[in-house]
């Protein structure tokens, strides 16, 4: 079948398995807690315990009907494939074990193809049922999972895969291992397509499948407790005599690691596959046409502030955060998290997908808070490199799924840590000042708050960059440029004075297109309407914008900073 499927490590999530109870059972013992629940209440909860959490193994039918619309299940039946390639024999013939398998689940294989609906959207799904062999992955499931994605590609929608897995399929030989590089590049193909594709992952799922099409997903999701990776805690204890960290491989270990977008429970994931989904859908051609752009253009219609007090306005604790920005503007936003190379997921820049009006958008940013305990927890919006290569991630998939990119920024720069130097802090930064320059969507940038250095400008190299009134943007902070220069942090108002950070001065110099009003006093003052006031500049930006094909983009934005510093640049 496959390698041993791992034991659950103490302190995990997961349980481990346990005899399924007869199928009339009145009661049930969870397999977490071990707790008797009342069955027709565990089945109404879709096979989660009210008391632990515990998530127990779907069967694919469970799945199908857990996940998709209602009578909306079209099944997909892949191409036929080679049964006993090797004429394998251990202590059972496989023929036989096949033959079992088969009878005892219904299946043909380890893996079931349909297309159906979630909430009204389009995809094609592809589900792993652990019973089958240990969802094994063979020939057939291989060719099962090629066939999902063909079938997406056929119809131009998005593709799920629900996977479910112990390995790759011994009895199978090189044809199972060949597998992985078939179903790898059956996901590339929809990435050069610009479809999307998801994994929720279930548990376990180890092996062959975590190393191939598990992994290769633009989002992957993966219900509480569930373990994924490449060799499992009891090969790994057993082989190297390494001791395992407390949850090792757990679904939230992954996340804290920046290797998921997300742990759901299953409740959830009807409305979270369905946002996602919606955030892929096309908009209409007329989108964002009512909007009044509220942008200031000219530098005399500012009201003038000294730039010290514009730099206390913009550190202002009560200035609305991008978190503040998501609630007020998007439906349905799904937070991604993590670069995918278990450096972490740093929570100083937040992004994801939701919809704005109809119009599906990727927003990034750096987040804050209001209080000492979000600031903590947020590195006080000052990211290390695993914040900008997250961001460079989710731009790319922006710029394969073709939706336009917000960035809000306000940091005072980027983390000057051990870490982070340790990390390679500047090529992060330079990798995403780079990649900017060359996306293929509309990109707009607005500055909310301090616009730090080099920290500020991984994230603003768009089409349009803005700033708030009380915003600003800066090479140094003040203080920083007061003591290098003036030996002396107290003279960090002559220093934000010295080097323009307030919006006349970037607005006369052109390194800002405009500026976005505030509510008189300042944004923190009446949050919500400032809030407000930036949506409609990004609506009125990026309605300006996504017209433009993609070469133009980046054309005109590549020249755009190509002007900056020019003696004839007429902005200078």
């Amino acid at each position: 079948m496959t390698s041993t499927v791992p034991a659950p490590v103490r302190g995990a999530t997961a349980a481990p398995a346990v005899p399924a109870p007869a199928a009339d059972a009145e009661w049930l013992a969870c397999g977490g807690c071990r707790v008797l629940l009342y069955r027709k209440r565990f089945d109404r909860l879709l096979g989660v315990c009210p008391e632990c959490g515990w998530h127990s193994r779907l069967t694919v039918d469970e799945r199908l009907r857990s996940l998709l619309d209602p009578d909306s299940v079209r099944p997909v039946t892949p191409a036929e494939s080679v049964h006993d390639p090797l004429g394998f024999t251990d202590l059972v013939d496989y023929p036989g074990r096949l033959s079992r398998a088969r009878e005892s689940t219904g299946l043909a294989d380890a893996v079931r193809v349909a297309r159906g609906r979630i909430q009204g959207h389009p995809v094609v799904v592809a589900v792993m049922d652990f019973r089958f062999l240990g969802g094994s992955l063979g020939v057939a499931a291989g060719e099962a999972v090629t066939a999902a994605a063909e079938a997406a590609l056929a119809d131009s929608c998005a593709l799920l895969i629900v996977t479910a897995s112990g390995g790759a399929r011994m009895q199978e030989g090189a044809l199972a291992l060949m597998q992985m590089a078939k179903t790898g590049n059956a996901l590339r193909a929809l990435d050069e397509a610009g479809l999307l594709t998801i994994t929720l992952v279930t548990d376990p799922t180890y092996g062959g499948v975590a190393a191939s099409f598990a992994t290769l997903t633009d989002v992957i999701i993966a219900e509480p407790g569930a373990r994924m990776g490449f060799a499992g805690p009891r090969v790994i204890a057993q082989t190297i005599r390494q001791e395992l960290p407390a949850g090792f491989q757990t679904a939230e270990f992954l996340l804290e690691r920046g290797l998921v977008d997300g742990v759901r429970a299953r409740g959830e994931l009807p409305w979270v596959l369905g946002q996602l989904l919606a955030a892929a859908a096309p908009a209409p051609a007329d989108w964002g046409g009512v909007v009044v752009d509220p942008v200031l253009r000219d530098p005399a219609a500012l009201v003038r502030r000294p730039p010290a007090e514009v730099v206390r306005l913009a550190r202002h604790l009560d200035r609305p955060t991008l978190a503040d920005h998501l609630t007020e503007w998007l439906d349905g936003f799904v937070e991604l998290r993590g670069a995918r190379d278990g450096a972490g997921d740093c929570r100083a820049v937040v992004g994801g997908l939701g919809v704005l009006d109809g119009l599906p958008v990727l927003v990034i940013g750096h987040q804050k808070g209001h209080s000492t305990e979000e600031l903590v927890r947020h590195s006080f919006g000052m990211p290390s490199p695993a914040g900008y290569r997250k961001a460079a991630r989710l731009m790319r998939l922006a710029a394969k799924l073709r939706v336009p990119i917000v960035t809000l920024v306000d940091t005072a720069g980027a983390h000057p840590g051990l870490a982070a130097e340790e990390q390679g802090q500047a090529v992060a930064i330079a990798e995403s000042i780079a990649l900017m320059g060359s996306l293929p969507v509309p990109v707009v940038t607005v500055i909310t708050g301090e616009g730090g250095s080099g920290g500020a400008l991984a994230l603003a190299v768009a089409d349009r960059v803005l700033l708030t009134e009380n915003g600003t943007y800066s090479v140094i902070s003040p203080e920083g440029c007061a003591a290098i220069l003036w030996r002396s942090p107290e003279r960090a108002d002559d220093a934000a004075a010295a080097l323009g950070v307030d919006a006349g001065s970037l607005l006369r110099l052109g390194v800002v297109d405009g500026v976005v009003p505030e509510p008189p006093g300042g944004a923190h003052l009446d949050p919500a309407r400032a809030s407000r006031l930036v949506r409609d500049a990004v609506v009125v930006a990026v309605r300006e914008l996504r017209t433009s094909d993609a070469p133009a983009l980046v054309a005109r934005r590549r020249a755009r900073f190509r002007r900056f510093g020019l003696t004839n640049d007429r902005r200078t």
